[in-house]
């Protein structure tokens, strides 16, 4: 709540200033100019919009992490539609116009927004910037990253990971990405998300093509849960999948070498198709898993009609009435019962057993 908050109030303000700072330095940000010019351009442009999308692409994938818990009836859901790429759009400008209003001001483009409030001269205002953006970080990565990845994590292993430990689970092995090279520059952030959008689009063009074009919207969301049920394909793998999605990334690879280590690389037009790698990694993958799907039908996956999360609640209810029950890996109990284990025992055990269950539950 805090974060709809202070953290739109904040970014019309730095809006603000980057206008009235450019009027008042004589330097229109306006009135500059490209720098680079024909098919370098369009290379460029391509390369920038693929960044971008790596935003989204993250989105298209994991979204069904949020909209199964919505409440909101799907005619408001399409609001999301067009107002998300309007959303972006006007944030990506306020980063657009800030950075070039402070290159006219100070002299150097900062493109890092916390480099470009750390040269400001009101202590205050870069205090209220610099909250504003952590708390922008802090909730963008709990509500879209920690929970994606948890619920990810808890479907691999529903037996010993739920929700809260999916989230441990992520934040301890986000340090393996070493996430302060990947902010050390402009560039090095531009080229991981670019590399990101090329690995998820093959992902999302897969799952489109499953669910609208080969079952026709017809999935039994049981057997999506149950080991060795019609999903379970060959020992687990969906082997038509994997090759689509090697094959996809594959024309993309060397154009991600070049990008990565530009001194020791160089491929020349070779690295054009990891510039647009989004567009061609969605579609290449989504055509061959679906030529595969027609020549190698997996025609235990189909059924009649779709059996849907109501219909399983429903079923789970009936079953589960009067007993416990896990819901997202977590084990409700009854009120009555309370902490388990601290009706049984007394004096300090009693005060040891509850803590251990309050970490428990925490776990």
């Amino acid at each position: 709540m805090a974060k709809s908050i202070i953290v739109p109030i904040c970014f019309i303000a730095i809006l603000v200033w980057a206008f009235t700072t450019s009027t008042a330095s004589n330097s229109s940000i306006f009135s500059q100019h490209t720098t680079i010019h024909g098919s370098a351009y369009s290379w460029a442009w391509l390369s920038s919009l693929t960044s971008v999308i790596g935003n989204y692409a993250t989105l298209s994938v994991n979204q069904a992490d949020f909209s199964r818990y919505s409440r909101v009836s799907v005619k408001w859901q399409l609001l999301y539609v067009p107002m998300l790429p309007i959303v972006f759009t006007f944030i990506s400008f306020i980063g657009i116009a800030a950075s070039s209003a402070g290159a006219a001001k100070y002299g150097n483009l900062q493109w890092d927004p916390m480099g470009l409030i750390s040269q400001w001269e009101s202590r205050a205002c870069r205090f209220f910037a610099a909250f504003s953006f952590s708390l922008a970080a802090l909730g963008v990565n709990i509500s879209a990253n920690s929970l994606s990845a948890a619920n990810d994590l808890m479907a691999l292993s529903p037996t010993y990971i739920n929700i809260r430990r999916g989230q441990l689970l992520c934040a301890l092995l986000s340090w393996a990405l070493v996430p302060w090279k990947i902010l050390e520059s402009a560039g090095s952030f531009l080229n991981f998300m670019s590399a990101y959008a090329v690995f998820l689009g093959p992902i999302a063009g897969i799952m489109l093509v499953d669910f609208w074009i080969l079952h026709r919207r017809r999935y039994d969301v049981r057997d999506l849960y149950t080991y060795g049920g019609r999903y379970h394909y060959w020992n687990g793998i969906n082997f038509r999948a994997w090759i689509a999605f090697i094959v996809a990334i594959t024309p993309t690879l060397p154009g991600l070498a070049q990008t990565v280590t530009p001194a020791s690389v160089n491929i020349g037009v070779g690295v054009h198709p990891f510039q647009f790698g989004w567009f061609l990694s969605i579609t290449v993958g989504s055509g061959v898993y679906l030529a595969l799907s027609y020549l190698f039908p997996a025609r235990e996956t189909f059924v009649e009609r779709a059996v849907r999360p109501d219909e399983v609640y429903d079923e789970m209810k009936g079953r589960d009435e009067g007993g416990e029950q896990v819901i997202d890996g977590v084990e409700v109990e009854s009120g009555e019962k309370g902490y388990r284990g601290t009706d049984e025992v007394g004096g300090g055990s009693e005060r040891k057993a509850g803590w251990k269950q309050r970490i428990y539950q925490m776990m």
